[in-house]
């Protein structure tokens, strides 16, 4: 009898190693594999490289503050606007048309 639930209980963690190993085997391959990976170790790169420092300003349309860099410009009237994303400048532009 209790033979049988030591079989039991060391193959129920048997199992459950072996499942964790290949979990993290896999995933390690998942990764290998995605385009643009760098080498084990190496920081992420971002595709999408934000400064850190800069002139902020504000978007006319919502308030948020978007890095001058990073922003979405729009000249009007000889005066330049910085918009965080198409849709603000779009609204901003549809506003002038009224």
């Amino acid at each position: 009898m209790f033979r049988a639930i030591f079989y039991l209980l060391l193959t129920v963690v048997v199992i459950t190693v072996l499942k964790s190993i290949i979990g993290i085997v896999l995933r390690g391959v998942s990764e290998a594999m995605k385009p643009g990976s760098s080498a084990p170790g190496a920081p992420p790169r971002s595709s999408n490289q934000v400064p850190l420092t800069g002139e902020l300003k504000k978007d006319p349309v919502c308030g948020t503050y978007i890095a001058a860099a990073t922003s979405i410009k729009e000249k009007v009237g000889g005066q330049t606007f910085h918009f965080c994303s198409q849709e603000c400048r779009d609204k901003y532009v549809a506003s002038l048309a009224r």
